[in-house]
């Protein structure tokens, strides 16, 4: 069931990423790209911790499908920014906001490809696969809203405008949600603590 369900999903990710390429541009940019990026990332980060928590099979399945369909996004997303960067910026790749990106940009494309090649359950590879596969999402989270910060700060540079704001408003964004991420990851021990322990006797 789960073989035929990845290349169903495999062929929409394919198609998806066809549809992307051939869909036609009218060459304008988004100065707010980075930071849409940033929020998807991190709200990835947030869908796989309350997945975590989750026991019904159903609800994992399900938290399972919108976790591969904003990962479908999120890649859709960030190549959508990257080809908009190609056409209309100076890439010369002299800054590290640039370096980093297209670091990044790769490595975004080999974790839906890792995904794809999951081993089944109870092979012994699967739990070195998964750690890796974390790892990797992890990593690139984590780089890519540096790379925020990193490019917001080039263009304070090279434009003497203030970013103040927009520094501000992502550090804020980020705080709330990793106070959701560490909520979520102690809100099953809180409510266990209003419960009355049973007594052995």
């Amino acid at each position: 069931m789960f073989v035929s369900a990845r290349k169903r999903l495999f062929f929409l990710f394919i198609s998806s990423l066809l549809l992307l390429l051939l869909a036609p541009s009218d060459g304008s940019s988004n100065s707010t790209t980075n930071l849409n990026q940033s929020h998807n990332k991190t709200g990835r980060i947030i869908l796989a911790r309350m997945s975590s928590k989750s026991k019904s099979g159903r609800s994992i399945r399900v938290l399972f499908y919108c976790h591969v369909i904003s990962q479908i996004a999120a890649v859709l997303l960030a190549t959508g920014g990257a080809a908009l960067s190609l056409m209309n910026f100076e890439n010369s790749f002299s800054n590290s906001h640039q370096r980093v990106g297209l670091a990044l940009y790769g490595f975004m494309w080999l974790q839906p490809l890792i995904g794809f090649f999951r081993p089944e359950r109870g092979v012994k590879v699967r739990s070195l696969w998964y750690f890796l596969h974390w790892l990797l999402g992890i990593a690139i989270c984590a780089t890519g809203i540096t790379n925020v910060y990193i490019g917001l700060h080039t263009y304070h540079e090279r434009t003497t405008k203030s970013v103040k704001l927009w520094t501000g408003l992502l550090t804020f964004e980020l705080s709330l949600l990793l106070f959701f991420y560490l909520l979520i990851d102690r809100w099953s021990y809180m409510m266990k603590q209003g419960n009355a322990p049973i007594e052995l006797v």
